[in-house]
């Protein structure tokens, strides 16, 4: 969200660096004078401020960098150029509000950074009328046509994980002129708080290690149905450098790290490229033989051949002696 913080995730080690979404609504920058944050145990339980570990999940309300567009489009100038002294882009981002005015910010942005992400994936846009999630193909198509139109560089879409098929609006996103496609947003959350009210005191976006394989279920569902030629990038639930790689098989050939980042500042990013890189420099095939690798051991459930005996005998609490076997 600001020139300091960018140059250190450049300085970290990032292969490539998503800046703070903006957009053209003066509510959604207030909105972030209501943001207020979670992060929540594996048991459920909301830790103290300041004590969050990289595994916790996290719930949030948030909002858009509250600067002025010109303003914003200097701090990005700043980045890129610092960025482009240690071969790391600086990506700016809009989230969707109005699709003209999207496509009027992106064509600005286009003039400073080498690529533009669009966020339609965002939950917030469940809560607050100032950023819209879209999840109908149609929607997505006519959005990204828009924004395309105006953007002569690179186009990444973010996509939402809260769809009945994020699959569909990759091919949307793709048929109206996306470059890449990221998968997937964050989901909507709601965590009461049993002593009265809600953590937070509001509903609010909800991502977490738990959500990784929702998250590499609609990556790998894309990467079979878009093909390989459609670069792919996964996010929501990488914490780990274990994490990152199971993106990369999966079909993914980046991996955005926010929460991750948020609690354990930019060093994160540089274990996490090098755990990564050196699992990758033990193989064989390097990353490229790597990228969408899992799925060659993954079958549709009509070709899986009935097991020999119930698979599910051994996870039952009372266990297979009781049941009679």
């Amino acid at each position: 969200m600001t020139r300091e913080g960018l140059t250190a995730c450049i300085d970290a080690g990032a292969g490539a660096v998503v800046a703070k979404s903006v957009n053209e609504s003066a509510a959604a920058r207030r909105q972030l004078d209501i943001a207020d944050y979670a992060f929540v145990s594996g048991d459920r339980q909301v830790r103290p401020a300041g004590s969050a570990r990289r595994d916790d999940g996290l719930l949030n309300r948030s909002g858009l960098a509250q600067v002025d567009l010109d303003d914003w489009l200097g701090v990005l100038a700043a980045a890129v150029e610092h960025g482009a002294a240690r071969r790391c882009p600086v990506i700016g981002s809009i989230t969707l509000g109005d699709a003209t005015a999207a496509a009027r910010i992106g064509h600005a942005m286009a003039g400073v950074v080498p690529a533009v992400e669009l966020n339609i994936g965002a939950p917030h846009g469940r809560e607050a009328r100032a950023v819209r999630q879209l999840t109908e193909a149609d929607a997505v198509h006519d959005a990204v046509r828009l924004v395309r139109a105006t953007v002569d560089v690179p186009l990444f879409v973010k996509l939402p994980g809260q769809a009945s098929d994020v699959v569909a609006l990759a091919h949307a996103a793709r048929s109206a002129g996306a470059d890449a496609v990221g998968l997937v947003g964050r989901y909507p959350g709601f965590l009461p708080d049993l002593d009265g009210g809600a953590v937070l005191g509001s509903w609010g976006a909800w991502g977490s290690p738990a959500c990784l394989p929702m998250s590499l279920y609609w990556v790998s569902k894309a990467r079979l149905a878009l093909g390989a030629d459609v670069p792919l990038i996964g996010t929501n639930g990488a914490r780990t450098a274990t994490d990152v790689l199971r993106f990369l098989a999966s079909g993914a050939r980046a991996v955005e790290v926010v929460t991750a980042l948020w609690v354990e500042g930019p060093a994160v990013l540089a274990e996490l490229v090098a755990g990564a890189g050196a699992y990758l420099a033990a193989r064989d095939g390097g990353v490229d033989g790597f990228v969408g690798s899992a799925l060659a051991g993954a079958r549709e459930y009509a070709d899986i051949p009935p097991a020999r005996s119930p698979a599910w005998l051994p996870y039952l609490a009372c266990g297979p002696e009781s049941s009679g076997r």
